[in-house]
């Protein structure tokens, strides 16, 4: 089993910066992208942003040059700074990793006052 676990989230206004932080523990040998993907009230879950353990990095057209995504091996940690937010922005952003099977944090809350 792989546990992963997120913070950082909050309410932000708009323009301002959040940096989301995903520790990942328990098997975690093996596992592969670690990633981040949001979801809306009344819309479905969304790829936010995904990074390999080599470093390739996969972003929504949304989010391209606000938000960037990172990775620390020797910490099995996963980062997003996330600028210049938006109120379309708002969700519970959820913490994703794959190995044999998915794997999805408890999400964090970000709000993006207009």
């Amino acid at each position: 089993q792989v546990q992963l676990v997120e913070s950082g989230g909050g309410l932000v206004q708009a323009g301002g910066s959040l940096r989301l932080s995903c520790a990942a523990s328990g098997n975690i040998f093996g596992i592969n992208a670690m990633g981040w993907y949001r979801q809306a009230p009344g819309k479905q879950r969304e790829l936010v942003a995904t990074i390999s353990s080599g470093g390739r990095t996969n972003y929504a057209d949304s989010v391209k040059g606000r938000f960037t995504i990172s990775r620390d091996n020797a910490k099995n940690t996963v980062y997003l700074q996330m600028n210049s937010l938006k109120p379309e922005d708002t969700a519970v952003y959820y913490c994703y990793t794959t190995k044999t099977r998915d794997y999805w944090g408890q999400g964090t809350q970000v709000t993006v006052s207009s």
